[in-house]
């Protein structure tokens, strides 16, 4: 009886001696297999939504750039003459062709370019040509975004024998071969009026003299072929400097599209009759 109670004792020792243990472990159950493996198997943590993308486009320059140098096909809507035209008269033309520089249209077909007459000489007697100096000055886009230009033309198509020489003048033709066809025309005739009526080599010679001093007659009082840019004339300007457009301005994804101009039709020099004052 006496061990009955002894063990009945030790007993109840031992299960309170375990008994916060077991509390223990009911509230901090351990981990399961699959759940302490679960940190070497998973997946890498994702980037945060504001790192930088690979792939982000790159901001925008303030300005893009049209190199000095740069060619446009222009075609002019107002004709101008050394006849009419005076230093400071408008000149108003227009883009033929896009201008793209590292894939983006900066310039549209269909842009008006803007400038103004700074010389008109009218051609001479004998020599000395007609000769029109331009000065280009200003650029519209076809959004109305205006920038300051500066080109010098570098050819003409103006139907006629135009031409352009140094600092992007535009000269006349001089007619020189038709003044010349002229001369020797009238000394034949001259020759062999003189030959007729002298009967004689003499009469030749002084029939070609006058008929030479009437050719050049003909010719002196008259001016030179004028030099003329009909509408529709086509100009191929050099940009003297570069052109720097707004970014936001002159990123256009049309090529545009120019305005339907006739070309001038071919045409003769001709002198214009008339004394010269002096």
């Amino acid at each position: 009886m006496k061990l009955r109670f002894v063990d009945t004792a030790a007993l109840i020792i031992l299960a309170l001696a375990i008994a916060p243990v077991l509390r223990a472990q009911s509230a901090n159950p351990p981990a399961t297999p699959a759940q302490s493996a679960a940190p070497a198997n998973a997946s890498p943590a994702q980037p945060s939504s504001t790192a930088a993308s690979p792939a982000a486009v790159a901001p925008l320059p303030k300005y893009f750039e049209v190199p000095s140098g740069t060619r446009l096909p222009l075609v002019l809507h107002n004709a101008i003459s050394t006849r009419s035209a005076r230093p400071g008269d408008p000149v108003y033309l227009e883009t033929l062709f896009p201008i793209v520089i590292d894939s983006r249209i900066l310039i549209p077909a269909g842009s008006y370019v803007s400038g103004e007459v700074t010389e008109a000489k009218r051609p001479g007697r004998i020599h000395g040509r007609g000769e029109i100096k331009i000065k280009l000055d200003s650029l519209i886009l076809p959004n109305g975004y205006q920038a300051s230009f500066n080109a010098s033309p570098t050819d003409a198509g103006t139907g006629g024998n135009e031409s352009v020489g140094k600092e992007g003048a535009i000269q006349g033709d001089s007619n020189k071969s038709a003044d010349a066809g002229t001369v020797l025309e009238t000394t034949a005739a001259g020759a062999g009026l003189g030959g007729i009526v002298g009967q004689s080599a003499r009469g030749a010679g002084i029939g070609a003299g006058a008929g030479a001093a009437a050719g050049l007659l003909a010719v002196l009082p008259t001016r030179g072929p004028e030099a003329e840019l009909p509408r529709g004339t086509t100009l191929d300007v050099v940009m003297n400097r570069p052109l720097y457009l707004l970014s936001s301005k002159a990123n256009f994804t049309s090529p545009g599209q120019s305005s339907t101009l006739a070309g001038p039709p071919n045409r003769e020099p001709q002198r214009r009759a008339g004394i010269i004052p002096y």
